[in-house]
């Protein structure tokens, strides 16, 4: 039965349908097999296994990084790193990876990072004379930071799963998180060269100055995230909750770019990739 349920498994996932919903069907096709268990069990497993209050972190990060797309605040870690690195040849790619390093350590989300980064990176890499399959690639590998610097969802999910601490994972990842945004940028500075890459207009040293006041509340959220996390101020999921606190501010407050009535869709849009996540989550416990 086992072969059978890992053919199934195989199957669907290479017909394009979900792995969360290929892990449900699976489970309950093996639940079903075996006649002394009830099939409620498999509904049983898939709410325990959400039933963690680390993974309560998953969807206020999801939150916190809606809420600094909405605001604005990523248009503003944009526009500081542009400003800074944007002169050099591939100056847009240098950017997209340091903006993506930087809201990384903020939302711990890869979807949210290419949402976020991507939409803004992506036309103004083409507009300015990049292939479009550069532009995409560049964004595609630069939000795969998004699981390896901390605040990581990933590293939450399996903290929860595996029981282990998630501030110890966390201290781990940063790192080889940083490691890998720089091997990036080296990867581009080769074909830069190679492939010749546009470079922009050099900008006033007192205008990256003031790019990088504006946009510094927004940088400041990392060093608050993690360094509360390593000193032990609080846990990665009170730090998510800090982190949606702290979007919201100055969204509202400092930036004034977050309106209340956008607040419901927010949160709907939050939900939607929250589930995402969790859904699979729960479908794997039932399948273990």
């Amino acid at each position: 039965m086992g072969i059978i349920l890992v053919l199934m498994f195989v199957i669907f996932v290479a017909i394009g349908v979900p792995i969360s919903f290929a892990l449900g069907v699976v489970s309950f096709t093996g639940i079903a097999s075996l006649e002394a268990i009830p099939n409620m069990v498999v509904f049983t497993k898939m709410f325990n296994g959400l039933g963690s209050f680390t993974l309560l972190a998953v969807p206020l990060f999801i939150l916190a990084a809606n809420l600094m797309n909405e605001g604005g605040i990523t248009d503003k870690l944009i526009d500081s790193c542009t400003a800074a690195v944007g002169h050099f040849r591939g100056g847009l790619a240098y950017a997209n990876v340091l903006v993506s390093m930087i809201f990384a350590g903020i939302s711990g989300s890869s979807q949210a990072d290419t949402a976020g980064v991507g939409k803004v990176f992506i036309p103004s890499m083409e507009a300015q004379g990049y292939d479009k399959g550069t532009a995409v690639g560049v964004t595609a590998a630069s939000s795969t930071l998004g699981s390896i610097i901390p605040p990581s969802i990933t590293m939450v999910v399996y903290a929860g799963i595996a029981n282990v601490s998630t501030g110890a994972l966390f201290i781990t990842g940063l790192l080889p998180g940083i490691m890998l945004g720089l091997a990036m940028m080296l990867v581009i500075k080769f074909y830069s060269k190679r492939k010749n890459f546009p470079k922009g207009e050099k900008i006033p040293m007192k205008q990256v100055i003031k790019q990088t006041a504006v946009s510094f509340p927004a940088l400041l959220t990392p060093i608050i995230l993690i360094g509360g996390i390593v000193t032990g101020l609080f846990t990665p999921t009170e730090s998510a909750a800090i982190a949606c606190l702290y979007a919201l501010l100055i969204g509202i407050f400092f930036y004034r770019s977050i309106k209340v009535s956008a607040l419901p869709r927010i949160l709907v849009e939050t939900m939607k990739l929250s589930s995402l996540s969790l859904f699979a989550l729960a479908t794997a416990n039932a399948l273990g």
